[in-house]
């Protein structure tokens, strides 16, 4: 295998409890031409400092503000010199060979833009958080094999595209999809969330594929940062969707999806009613008038970023492959059913 040089990006944010750990795992792999990049996203807990103190190899490169995930995503991979570039949290460790498999992998085969790595909760036994990701018709994701056991998929195969918990792309098709008009790899206005779903959506309708590799492995803090059913999160999920929806749907796509998003409404209030699913946990967290809450303040954040959303709409359906039939295939073959997106945790 021809050692090209891969190129680590981990994104921090008042990491310093985890990250030492992280970047401690990345320096142990068997994988050694890499250039390790944190961007920090103007920490407040010193976990800079250590890095800076601590790390004299790790390239670190301090925002003066929180760009969240994608703007800090985005300033890494500016700043990276690798063809092949891996996503991390801060919140992962990787096995030995996680760097080297996803490499592999993602080298048998040209149209393989990304390369989805099999994540374990680090805390629990044999359980998933993702082995890439599935699709809704709205717009909607989560983790593949979420909250299974981790030996249900142990099988090499095509998936809709990698959870950035940890994945690797090649700076080719970062290139190919990268909307040139806003000078983004990510979309900067998603601020967290559904970022990996939406640079899915604009490579898979570019012709490119993703891969698993079970032999990648890596474990997760889940949601360390941010909380895991916070009213921030929640908003920004749902948000962060519907422009997703905006951006790389076609019309028909566009109209079709909308009684996707009616059923999981109808399943995710039986959910906050009778503790299932994330709106159950939400709903003991917070209330169940807070979710509404939430609800009303994504669509009005949603309508007021449309004009954005619409000028994204232009670059990215102009250089749409894949026709409305073959994005209805995609739905088909890496997609979820309403109840279980709608009531799984």
């Amino acid at each position: 295998m021809y050692d090209e040089l891969v190129s680590v990006v981990i994104l921090n944010w008042n990491g310093k409890a985890f990250i030492q750990g992280c970047i401690e795992s990345v320096l142990g792999q068997d994988y050694k031409n890499m250039e390790i990049i944190v961007v920090d996203n103007a920490s407040t807990d010193g976990s800079p400092d250590m890095i800076e103190s601590e790390y004299k190899d790790v390239v670190l490169l301090r925002n003066k503000d929180n760009l969240g995930f994608g703007g800090g995503n985005d300033v890494g991979i500016k700043y990276a010199h690798g063809d092949y570039i891996v996503m991390l949290n801060n919140d992962t460790e990787l096995d030995k060979s996680c760097i080297s498999e996803m490499k592999k992998a993602i080298e048998k085969d040209e149209k393989y833009g990304s390369c989805a790595s099999k994540i374990y909760l680090k805390f629990e036994e044999d359980t998933l958080d993702a082995a890439g990701i599935v699709v809704y018709p709205d717009g909607l994701s989560i983790g593949r094999g979420r909250l299974e056991r981790g030996y249900l998929y142990n099988k090499e195969e095509e998936v809709f595209c990698a959870s950035d918990c940890c994945c690797m792309y090649r700076r080719a098709m970062l290139e190919d999809i990268k909307l040139h008009t806003f000078d983004e790899y990510y979309d900067c206005d998603f601020f967290a969330y559904a970022d990996e779903t939406d640079i899915g959506w604009r490579a898979q309708i570019r012709g490119w594929r993703c891969i698993f590799t079970p032999k990648a492995k890596v474990y997760h803090m889940h949601s360390a940062s941010a909380g895991t059913y916070s009213p921030f999160k929640a908003f920004l999920v749902e948000r962060n969707r519907i422009w997703l929806q905006i951006k790389s749907f076609p019309l028909l796509l566009l109209i079709y999806g909308q009684f996707f998003t009616l059923a999981r409404y109808f399943y995710q209030a039986y959910g906050a009613f009778f503790g299932k699913g994330a709106s159950g946990e939400f709903s003991r967290e917070h209330s169940k008038t807070e979710l509404i809450e939430v609800l009303l303040k994504v669509y009005a954040s949603a309508i007021k970023g449309m004009p954005r959303m619409l000028r994204k709409r232009r670059e990215i359906q102009q250089k749409r492959l894949a026709s409305t039939g073959d994005m209805l295939k995609l739905l088909n073959v890496y997609g979820i059913k309403t109840k279980d997106i709608s009531l799984r945790g």
